[in-house]
């Protein structure tokens, strides 16, 4: 019996994924652990192994075409063997069309509709424009009285497929709706899935941003101090910015329990883990690998944690499954020169703070001397549905609290 190649899960809001590359052809031998294509999401791509010995019999999702998650793309058996009567979504699509249709008359007005392709005046001087749909498809959007020129297909070509047209939403902003699902185009693998990502972020929550600075000069002299008094080397970064930075965040979170959660297809839930997603710049992109369980971890431990995934990241060797799960994400362009900007929500999450680069000012002291201090621009930005500016304003004062009070960044 043939064995199912199945499209995985490989974050937490992926329902579906790209098959991006077959590296396998029908009737190509292969074993048990053998790449036999590339799927992209959720920001990163990941290979899918052959889950049996023997010969790649059936491609059921072609390069560049979606599937659901848990879904088969593809069948393994021995050669010559059929795939069990399991058919592409198109060939399944065309059986129920036969069974619930019935066989139109020459001629007749039913006839028409059994094509494929449908031509719609177009507002250019083109003339005509094509619309490609499934039968099956079409009938689906007549029963459910949708206009379907106005939904994205994703089958061969830009077909619309009965799937389209099943996770189809009207909205009232048509013009909105066609931004979303042009986006990424002419892209291809990370960076389109960047796009389509940071489109549904902005499409789909209310992003505010709110900026200040936090006095770290205090911060900077007790770094300075326990490093000259701890007498064994620190090679885990336990006093490095960035830890101490995603310390300071993890206090706040445990103050702030509600900006510790996930927005998703209308429901809120907060999260009790405290998963901190750290972004890392790739050559070919973004990705947000995930330090779960942050909320419980020493500084040691945490450090360790931040550098170990983050050079995995970069080197292309990290987890899939360490991408997901995040409850709230830091973004860092200090070495950018960058002192503010406005950073994305990473979706569900509903906050992500925007660090700075360090920079010196000059302020009087209380006797009147002139002082250099060193302040750390943060950027907030939090989904304004789920969370009112006062107490966003208040975790973000809560994080630089803990920045300038840095003896209790040990507890």
């Amino acid at each position: 019996m043939a064995t199912e190649i199945i499209m995985p899960k490989l974050g937490l809001t992926m329902t579906e994924g790209t098959v991006y590359k077959w590296t396998k052809n029908e009737g190509d031998k292969v074993k048990k652990g053998d790449i036999v294509a590339t799927i992209s999401s959720e920001k990163l791509t990941g290979d899918v192994d052959a889950p049996a010995d023997g010969t790649l019999i059936k491609i059921v999702v072609p390069e560049g075409e979606d599937a659901k998650c848990k879904d088969p793309i593809g069948y393994i058996g021995e050669a010559g063997e059929t795939a069990g009567g399991n058919e592409t979504a198109q060939e399944q699509e065309a059986q129920v069309q036969k069974q619930d249709v019935p066989e139109p008359e020459k001629g007749s007005a039913e006839a028409a509709e059994a094509v494929d392709t449908v031509p719609e005046k177009s507002h250019s001087e083109n003339g005509m424009n094509r619309i490609f749909i499934t039968p099956l498809a079409r009938k689906i959007a007549e029963e459910k009285g949708l206009d379907y020129r106005q939904i994205h297909g994703t089958g061969g070509n830009g077909r619309i497929t009965r799937r389209d047209v099943e996770n189809y939403v009207p909205t009232k902003e048509q013009p909105a709706a066609s931004v979303t699902a042009s986006a990424g185009a002419g892209l291809t693998g990370m960076r389109q899935i960047i796009a389509q990502r940071m489109m549904s972020s902005l499409q789909n929550t209310a992003q505010v941003t709110l900026q200040r600075k936090a006095d770290v000069t205090s911060l900077m002299e007790f770094r300075q101090d326990m490093k000259k008094k701890i007498s064994q080397p620190l090679v885990d970064g336990q006093l490095s910015i960035t830890t101490l930075l995603a310390k300071a965040v993890i206090l706040a979170l445990k103050d702030t329990p509600a900006m510790n959660a996930w927005y998703h297809d209308g429901e809120y839930e907060q999260v009790e883990s405290i998963n901190i997603g750290m972004a890392v710049a790739l050559d070919d992109g973004l990705v947000v690998p995930v330090v779960k369980g942050a909320g419980s971890m020493t500084l040691t431990e945490l450090g360790q944690s931040l550098n170990s995934i983050i050079t995995d990241a970069r080197e292309g060797i990290l987890d899939s499954s360490a991408y997901s799960g995040g409850t709230f994400t830091i973004s860092n362009l200090g070495r950018s020169g960058v002192e503010y900007f406005t950073p994305v929500i990473n979706q569900p999450e509903i906050g992500i703070l925007g660090v700075g680069t360090l920079v010196n000012e000059l302020a009087l002291g209380e006797s009147g001397e002139i002082k250099k201090l060193s302040k750390l621009p943060l950027s907030l930005t939090f989904d304004h549905q789920i969370i009112d500016g006062a107490p966003a304003a208040d975790f973000l004062a809560k994080i630089v609290s803990y920045l300038e009070d840095p003896y209790t960044l040990m507890l």
